[in-house]
């Protein structure tokens, strides 16, 4: 397992460090797929993934048809917007997709219930309600899952190399899809079986219900990015949005220190990005300015397998 903790003054890391730190022989003057740009023609298709009685839920898929490869790796990625808002397609979340797909990855931005439309998620909703939302929430990723594992000979892809990616309530949410199993089936039946396991997680100012859904068995690589001050989603242990015990929506959370420390103890991998004074903006950041980082991640820690474990601390500006 290789560890590693660095500390920065700016925003932005210099990826040419990491090179030289971790002295992977992978980066070379050589171009390698899933790790350079080397596609060009990225095609886009809208599918529904599933239906509901009063809703049809979908997902826009990214594919390089370049890329001839049978097994090709996939990046779902799930938007926030407090489980009330938001959109897959947004230009931002496209633009991210499309550079992952110039590397060779299938991406995909999907649609959800949103279970808190025009209505409140602060401490003045009922905690079950909340723990209501992000299982059904989870539940909708696993389907989602559940359909492009079920089309993967049509898409060419691996179903042990589904990486998901979410932001804010979506970061809450791939978290949950993860690491808990009861979102893997519901009153209908089965989504997905328990046995299986994402090839990884990326949560961006993500928080879990319980710690302790983490264990050994079900550790998968995880990145997390999260700032120190994020006062929506702790970064560490605390009641969600900072609810106090009185209220009807005190629910603790654990953050992505609390996320690494638990990973840690079970000596498992993770990859922490933590931006020192960093606010509630960690939910988005890093779609466009730490693209390096989450290369690097899903390409030495999902499909090499790499077992690492790095604690990585930037400041954020004032």
């Amino acid at each position: 397992m290789v560890k590693a903790s660095m500390k920065a003054n700016c925003v932005g890391m210099c990826f040419s460090f990491l090179v030289l730190l971790f002295g992977n022989i992978e980066y070379s003057q050589a171009q390698t797929v899933y790790l350079d740009s080397l596609y060009t023609t990225i095609e886009k298709s809208t599918y529904t993934y599933y239906n509901k009685p009063d809703e049809e839920l979908k997902l826009d898929l990214f594919e390089p048809i370049e890329n001839r490869h049978t097994d090709r790796p996939v990046i779902l990625y799930v938007h926030g917007g407090g489980f009330s808002g938001g959109e897959r397609d947004h230009p931002v979340h496209e633009d991210f997709l499309r550079h992952f797909a110039r590397k060779g990855y299938v991406t995909a931005t999907m649609s959800y219930t949103l279970q808190r439309k025009g209505k409140s998620f602060g401490c003045d909703v009922n905690t079950g309600i909340k723990i209501e939302t992000f299982l059904k929430t989870a539940r909708d990723i696993n389907r989602a899952a559940e359909f492009l594992i079920r089309k993967k000979e049509e898409f060419a892809i691996n179903p042990s190399k589904i990486v998901i990616v979410g932001s804010s309530a979506g970061a809450e949410a791939v978290l949950h899809a993860a690491y808990w199993n009861l979102t893997k089936s519901d009153s209908t039946g089965v989504i997905l079986q328990n046995s299986f396991q994402y090839g990884g997680v990326i949560s961006m100012a993500g928080a879990i219900l319980d710690i302790n859904h983490i264990i050994n068995e079900n550790a998968i690589p995880t990145q997390l990015f999260h700032g120190t001050d994020d006062q929506l989603v702790p970064y560490g242990i605390a009641s969600h949005h900072y609810c106090p015990a009185v209220a009807p929506g005190f629910l603790m959370l654990f953050g992505a220190h609390a996320i690494m420390k638990r990973l840690q103890d079970i000596q498992s991998g993770y990859y922490l990005m933590t931006g020192i004074n960093g606010k509630h903006e960690w939910n988005s950041m890093p779609l466009s300015d730490y693209r390096n980082e989450i290369s690097d991640f899903v390409y030495h820690d999902v499909l090499l397998k790499k077992q690492r474990q790095i604690n990585i601390e930037v400041q954020s500006d004032p």
